[in-house]
């Protein structure tokens, strides 16, 4: 199991890129961090989840006063 904001969730085997458009997720609109490091956008098709790694989706909130 993958680790994903928290959460155990059977994601190994697939990209960043793969999990996020099966879960609805704009990649433009969120930072990944993976294991410790913050990926960039070119690298969410080509980086593949493994069994016990950690990843947090951050999405992007406009606003201000």
């Amino acid at each position: 199991m993958v680790q994903i904001n928290g959460e155990a969730v059977n994601a190994a085997g697939k990209t960043i890129g793969a999990y996020l458009k099966d879960v609805g997720i704009d990649p433009q609109r969120v930072a990944v961090e993976y294991n410790g490091k913050i990926l960039s956008k070119d690298a969410y098709d080509t980086t593949q989840m493994s069994d016990d790694d950690v990843v947090e989706i951050v999405n992007f909130v406009g606003g201000g006063c």
